[in-house]
């Protein structure tokens, strides 16, 4: 297992390149100029000319590319161009309710999501799997920022049993950061539950007439236990990689939920890097983001071993 989370390390080495090289071109060959966007409509030529050289924005884009690549591997990803900040200091003041938003949304998923599924496949064809079914629908329909209205509406507004926006540290204490992390987590996993919810749905159909569920049947296994501990954990797979390729799509998609919801994390961080054009804040979210992908895809394959032993890693 050892050797083959090496290669696929190395394997991730040429992927990251690719992607540092895409969003460096991507962002220097759009349209908007970051010395404009520092000094305002109202700086002369001379004066915007000033800041790029200052800046570096006037080198040879291999150059400046180069540059950037070398700091990166010392671990520096520059500084913004805009606020005059460490890039990675700012990412670390927004990274919490970032991480505790996506992690708090995986939770739901799973325990909502994989009941819901297990239960439909059970009732296959009745009254409760179509009811799933159709709750899958809606919550795949319902764009995230109208589910996040609605709930604020419902629970915020008319019930007044939550905060309509704003996030609070964990380190404020469980009560607080719970009260204010349930309606954005729980608007940000509705596709999400749907979607593992079919998916669970699915793979659970295709083990439940296997020989081995009908022999735990008729041994006298409870169902639960037959339904859980038997066909759920030989469906588990699919399972595990539908949560891991979300979790890591909720940490850079949460732009939504965080400005319905008026969270400080990354996604607002995004969205002013954006429009003040500030390069290095822009291309370390991404290259950060895109590390994320695939080091929850790497755990996603080795976690494959947890459930299915006769998975082996060359």
């Amino acid at each position: 297992m050892i050797s083959y989370f090496l290669r696929r390390l190395l394997a991730a080495v040429p992927v990251m390149f690719f992607v540092a090289l895409f969003v460096f071109l991507l962002l220097r060959l759009s349209p908007g100029d970051p010395a404009q966007m520092i000094l305002g409509d109202q700086a002369t030529p001379e004066q915007i000319a000033a800041i790029r050289a200052h800046l570096g924005l006037d080198e040879p884009l291999p150059w400046q590319f180069t540059q950037w690549l070398w700091h990166i591997v010392g671990g520096d990803f520059g500084t913004s161009l805009i606020s005059n900040r460490p890039v990675l200091q700012m990412i670390g003041q927004r990274l919490e309710p970032t991480l505790a938003l996506a992690l708090t949304a995986t939770a739901m998923t799973v325990l909502i999501a994989v009941p819901l599924g297990v239960l439909a496949a059970w009732r296959h064809g009745k009254l409760i799997d179509r009811a799933v079914m159709v709750f899958s629908v809606l919550c795949f329909s319902v764009p995230i920022f109208v589910i996040g209205y609605i709930l604020i509406g419902v629970f915020a507004v008319h019930f007044g049993w939550f905060p309509v926006q704003g996030y609070r540290p964990l380190a404020n204490g469980l009560g607080p950061f719970a009260h204010r992390i349930f309606l954005p987590s729980l608007a940000l996993a509705s596709i999400y539950i749907a979607l593992v919810a079919r998916m669970t749905r699915a793979s659970m159909l295709e083990v439940l007439h296997e020989d081995y569920v009908r022999t735990a049947r008729a041994k006298g296994l409870a169902e639960p236990l037959v339904l859980f501990r038997h066909a759920l954990r030989n469906a588990a797979i699919p399972i595990l990689t539908v949560v891991g390729s979300g979790f890591a799509m909720m940490i850079s998609g949460v732009v939504v939920t965080e400005t319905v919801f008026n969270i400080p994390g990354l996604g607002r961080l995004v969205v002013d890097a954006v429009m003040a054009r500030d390069y290095p804040l822009i291309q370390a979210i991404i290259l950060l983001t895109a590390g994320t992908y695939v080091v929850i895809n790497l755990l996603v394959d080795l976690s494959y071993a947890l459930t299915d032993p006769r998975i082996r890693y060359q």
